[in-house]
């Protein structure tokens, strides 16, 4: 389809736009420069010569809203421009890798090939995709515009989903905060991680996004008003002495108002920090940058009183992807904290442009000493030297290390060791040397004799104690943080697996032998089920190690699955015959969520399940998404974190919006949680279990309350109909006196 005359213009004009930022960033400095980004638009131009996206653009705007991303807002050079105008050539049009190589370089094809692998990692099946994703984590290593590109194609993309159907938004927005996000964190881009995320959330919870943003813009004109009061003695201050910066207010993102809700249970009136302070400020040649950060800071320190917890120090131990700055909060004006962050404009630059900012000031200072991020570099090598060909693991595992706190430890020698924030004895005894982690035992922390579980703090002197006769567990998966760590546990445990795979399923077949039951795909389900196993190959693994017994099999197999059907909720799943059915007298007076649920019409529809993980009920938003080895339809919430890595890592096996939904014909029993708190008196049990009691559609399962120094808590286990009656006895134990909150836990 030839483009129309306003399609050409459209053009013309984005082409120009990216000419002016090239030019106003210095991108180009000779006219051999010009011509080089020049071919690179017109063969871009002419390989995707009448190709549209979904929003109806022609779809060179793309890779030229990429290079402008590069460009404007990434500080990044006329290579990665190039390359960015050219990443989708080789893998959409019929340009190979060697035409580029020939018309270009070999730089700007080793990028476009990068790039266009890239693009196949979350479509490949589960071993191509390992090996696409350490091929593209290996150009990382070496080159890291190749990521930086795809994080700028990413956030393009992101700002157009909009045209995407809602299944894919699922699966590109949970892509891109499982991974992307926080690779541009690690990568210093702050602006764009802040962006990415809103977007996320924009396309995810529109109704959530939609509210806080308007509560944002509603008290803007009252927040500007208490800035300018509390910015107006910091400005006096700061220009009797001299300074020359400028001071600004940072409003925080969407997200992480957002993020703060869910986390502290909390509305958006409580969120008392919406925004920080910034100053940021040209350096003198003389004293150093550290001391006149500290200036500035006791300029405003002897205005509002600090908050001593609250200092963060990132100039004397910057962070690992290169952060520099002071952070404080002090006590503003009407008893409100604010926080206050200095930095220099080279500061500034890192904490805003990333990587590209931290490269080019590394390459202008005198030292080339290796910092945070290099060396985090360095990790991103080792990791890839032990291979998997578990495309899950593989990402796992590089994810540990995107990490987006650190704290510094030290040897008994003194040598700093930097581990993600919640690293434990073990992890800090892998970041040593392998066979001291797999032989590990415990640690002298601060000359303190602790286990290997123990959780490390900032500034701990960790002295590792090893035995000989200690070989790694399985459980020791759950304790370690670090991919390091993590790898080398995987890589001990799978050289005994076999042998125990072989093993379980030699006795999982005598056992079953003496009930006369066949070994088959339903008495496996069954099992996997009962054992919280998510395959066979775990199964039979788990029984061979002994972690698993199987003394109540007799019980399992004889136990009924079915569950009782009681008034108007159903979910409709894709393959049902009729959505119309008899109701079915079923055996269980209540079930739990863990149960498997078949179409009332029969063999040909699928089976579902409930995610355990977020315990869905009905009125929740749910996405289902099909399980590629049994083929159930597992449902969550849409809100839920596991989610998120099932779509990133298998988004083609996430079930369209429209094919599965409540519809009201049907209900379950379903199980739910709930924590209460507060402040103790005789008889608010009584009251509590009285009031649950009371209402018809709801049974209580379990309690559980403890009570200390005046205070209880604790949780309730009940099974409910739908959304609408959790919710409402929610509201009904708040009125109960002395009941200070009441939320819905989740299994996470």
């Amino acid at each position: 389809m030839e483009y129309s005359p306003q399609d050409e213009i459209l053009i013309e004009e984005k082409w120009q736009e990216l000419v002016d930022a090239c030019r106003k960033n210095k991108v180009c400095r000779k006219e051999d420069d010009w011509d080089f980004v020049r071919r690179a638009y017109f063969l871009a131009k002419e390989a995707h010569k009448g190709v549209r996206r979904r929003s109806g653009e022609p779809y060179i705007i793309h890779p030229i809203e990429v290079a402008l991303i590069a460009v404007r807002e990434i500080g990044l050079g006329k290579k990665s421009v190039v390359a960015a105008l050219l990443h989708d050539v080789v893998e959409d049009t019929e340009y190979t890798v060697e035409d580029i190589e020939r018309i270009f370089s070999p730089k700007i094809a080793y990028m476009v090939d990068g790039l266009t692998k890239m693009a196949g990692v979350f479509n490949a099946d589960s071993t191509e995709q390992a090996e696409y994703f350490r091929k593209v984590l290996l150009t990382l290593s070496d080159d890291v515009r190749v990521i930086i590109i795809k994080i700028a194609d990413r956030l393009h993309n992101m700002r157009t989903l909009g045209a995407m159907p809602h299944h894919k938004q699922i699966k590109i927005t949970s892509e891109t905060i499982y991974l992307f996000v926080p690779l541009a964190y690690r990568l210093g881009l702050h602006a764009i991680k802040s962006e990415l995320e809103d977007l996320c959330m924009r396309y995810r919870f529109p109704e959530e996004y939609a509210e806080i943003k308007r509560k944002i813009d509603e008290t803007e004109p009252e927040r500007q008003q208490y800035i300018e009061r509390f910015m107006a003695p910091i400005r006096e201050v700061l220009d009797r002495n001299k300074f020359q910066y400028e001071m600004t207010a940072r409003v925080k993102s969407v997200y992480s108002i957002w993020n703060k809700m869910r986390r502290k249970e909390i509305p958006f009136e409580e969120v008392y920090d919406l925004f920080a302070i910034r100053i940021v400020f040209k350096t003198l040649p003389f004293p150093s940058e550290k001391t006149q950060c500290w200036q500035i800071y006791s300029c405003v320190t002897d205005i509002y009183t600090p908050k001593p917890d609250r200092l963060r120090d990132w100039i004397s131990i910057p962070k690992s992807n290169g952060y520099e700055a002071l952070h404080s909060t002090v006590m503003g004006p009407d008893g409100i904290w604010v926080e206050v962050q200095v930095r220099t404009e080279r500061m500034d630059d890192i904490a805003e442009r990333g990587f590209a900012a931290h490269w080019k000031y590394k390459h202008a200072s005198i030292t080339q000493e290796e910092d945070g991020l290099d060396k985090w570099l360095k990790k991103v090598r080792e990791a890839l030297s032990s291979p998997t060909g578990s495309a899950l693991e593989f990402l796992d595992n590089f994810k540990l290390s995107l990490y987006k706190r650190d704290i510094v430890l030290f040897t008994p020698k003194g040598k700093p060791i930097t581990l993600p924030y919640g690293a434990t004895v073990l992890d800090f005894a892998y970041e040593i040397h392998t066979n001291i982690g797999n032989h590990a035992i415990g640690a002298k922390i601060n000359h303190r004799i602790m286990p290997v579980t123990t959780k490390l703090n900032s500034g701990d002197q960790v002295e590792v104690i090893t035995a000989e006769n200690v070989r790694p567990k399985a459980e020791q998966l759950e304790v370690v943080v670090t991919s390091k760590a993590r790898q080398a546990i995987q890589d001990y445990l799978k050289s005994e697996r076999e042998d125990n795979i072989e093993h379980g399923m030699r006795l999982l077949e005598e056992s079953l032998a003496e009930y006369n039951v066949t070994l088959n795909g339903r008495v496996l389900r069954k099992l996997m089920t009962a054992y919280e196993c998510r395959n066979k190959d775990e199964l039979y693994s788990k029984l061979g190690a002994g972690i698993i017994k199987l003394d109540n099999l007799e019980s399992l197999l004889k136990e009924n699955s079915s569950r009782k059907v009681l008034k108007f909720w159903k979910l409709l799943i894709p393959g049902s015959k009729r959505e119309e059915t008899e109701d079915i007298d079923l055996e269980d007076e209540a079930t739990t969520l863990d149960d498997t649920i078949h179409n009332e019409d029969g063999a040909d529809g699928p089976e579902f399940v409930m995610a355990e993980c977020c315990e869905p009920i009905p009125g929740d938003r749910v996405v289902g998404y099909r399980d590629p080895h049994s083929g159930r339809i597992i449902v969550h919430k849409s809100t839920c974190d596991k989610l998120i890595k099932l779509a990133a890592q298998f988004g083609n096996n996430i079930i369209k919006e429209e094919d599965i939904k409540w519809s009201q014909q049907k209900a379950v029993s379903y199980l739910a949680s709930v924590e209460i708190r507060g402040i103790d008196r005789a008889g608010i049990i009584l009251d509590l279990t009285r009031l649950i009691t009371s209402d018809f559609s709801i049974n209580m399962r379990a309690i559980s309350v403890q009570s200390h120094d005046g205070i209880f808590e604790g949780t309730i286990s009940i099974y409910v109909q739908d959304i609408d009656s959790l919710n409402a006895l929610l509201d009904n134990i708040r009125k109960i006196k002395g009941i200070e909150s009441v939320k819905r836990l989740l299994n996470t």
